[in-house]
């Protein structure tokens, strides 16, 4: 059996927002309000990402809600009617395990002007030891062949609320198959990017693991995780040539490779629970990978991470 790495324990799974924003820069709703907010709506952990300010503090000690460090780094390279930019989210380790950002210190904007050059922005948060996310492709302009060269994200946004909620863009991993397709080991996230509060709390990370900094950088490392606007996945898997998700009362199931056909599975009437999805013909096809898609009856979405075809043991049972 190859199970996907967020299911292979029996421990409750910790919900956090990994993007957004607050009036330490541009957003509209204090650090102090923000935590709040999203501790109500039963977050276990929170990322303040504001623009080039990085932050370690928590605004709201008195919360049991654990404070990722971060921001959001950023860099326009190209001007004209419109802009094309990349956003990364940088995430770190409390303060003073910390090798590199300061609290509060607005950084200067990157200038590079293609992803080569913006590789070196990269390569010194990686080298700092933080974490990377590539951010929303669509609202930045750029189709893949803008970014497929980046090396050291461990994860893009499929899923970025305040886009998909102003703009109807980065709402469902647009790019993420190509990747994936390339042979690129690269995890999909849901964030909020909530600049006011109708954008808080509508796009999540469930992650295998413990209430920690450094256990849920982890686990975000290694995939032990899924993404959510609204359903709920409770298993993925593949045993005996069949891929099976189990999950919150669904209106379909789609299982999906960069490799045509996809399989959408839906109930003959009412909502389906289970889906099942014959992998033995597709591997021989030329499968790489294979994930799948939740999407309810309001049409809010939650996607697994990949199986690959050539699993490592740490995603078998």
């Amino acid at each position: 059996m190859k199970r996907q790495q967020a299911f292979t324990g029996t421990e409750r799974l910790l919900k956090g927002c990994l993007h957004c924003h607050t009036t330490r820069t541009d957003g509209k709703v204090t650090p102090e309000d923000t935590v709040r907010l999203y501790y109500q709506n039963g977050y276990d952990f929170l990322a303040i990402t504001d623009h080039r300010k990085f932050n370690y503090i928590h605004y709201a000690p008195e919360l049991p809600i654990t404070i990722i460090p971060g921001m959001e780094f950023d860099n326009t390279f190209e001007h004209g009617k419109g802009f094309r930019t990349y956003h990364t989210l940088c995430l770190g380790y409390p303060k003073e395990e910390s090798l590199g950002y300061k609290q509060d210190v607005l950084m200067d904007s990157g200038t590079a002007q293609s992803q080569e050059e913006y590789q070196v922005y990269l390569d010194e948060m990686h080298e700092k030891g933080y974490v990377t996310i590539h951010c929303h492709p669509q609202w930045s302009s750029t189709s893949l062949k803008y970014f497929e060269k980046l090396k050291g994200n461990i994860a893009m946004e499929i899923w970025n609320s305040g886009n998909a909620i102003m703009y109807d863009m980065d709402r469902d991993a647009m790019y993420w198959d190509e990747l994936l397709g390339q042979g690129q080991v690269i995890y999909g996230v849901a964030t909020d990017d909530s600049h006011w509060v109708p954008h808080h709390c509508n796009g999540w990370v469930m992650v295998k693991s413990e209430n920690t900094v450094p256990a849920i950088l982890d686990a975000l490392k290694n995939g032990e995780f899924y993404s959510s606007c609204g359903p709920e996945i409770y298993d993925f898997y593949i045993k005996d040539g069949v891929a099976v998700v189990e999950c919150s009362p669904a209106d379909r199931v789609r299982f999906q490779c960069d490799m045509h056909p996809s399989k959408v599975v839906r109930a003959e009437e009412g909502l389906i629970t289970h889906a099942e999805f014959n992998v033995d013909k597709v591997w021989d096809d030329g499968y790489k990978y294979l994930r799948a898609t939740v999407i309810d009856q309001n049409g809010k979405f939650a996607w697994t991470n990949p199986i690959f075809a050539e699993e490592t043991a740490k995603g078998e049972e």
